[in-house]
């Protein structure tokens, strides 16, 4: 009888051990499937933020694109302004100058 009991206990440890590593596994098999749960929300929360960082940059990129027009054209007025700044400067003073000019090359030191 002692041979049966220990025997029965025996087969009793073996289940249990058999069942602990059944709960092993399923716990290591929900641990994976949760990772990769994880990784795939991971992956599409990633492609998401891509996207709209992606559109966000060709908004600027098509604002800039479309305000270069705009910057030429201030540019060209600026420059015209100032073009049109400078000549009106220089005819101004063109007369003092050639005189200037005049009295020094006329002027004879010894």
């Amino acid at each position: 009888m002692a041979a049966n009991r220990s025997q029965g206990g025996i087969q009793q440890l073996l289940a249990a051990e058999q069942e602990a590593q059944h709960i092993v596994n399923a716990a290591r098999s929900a641990k994976l499937a949760r990772l990769k749960q994880a990784k795939e929300e991971a992956e599409r929360e990633i492609t998401e933020y891509r996207a709209q960082v992606e559109l966000e940059f060709q908004k600027k990129v098509a604002a800039s694109s479309g305000d270069s027009g705009a910057n030429v054209k201030r540019l060209e007025q600026e420059t015209e302004a100032k073009i049109h700044h400078l000549k009106t400067e220089a005819s101004r003073i063109s007369h003092d100058v050639v005189h200037m000019l005049l009295k020094h090359v006329t002027t004879v030191r010894n």
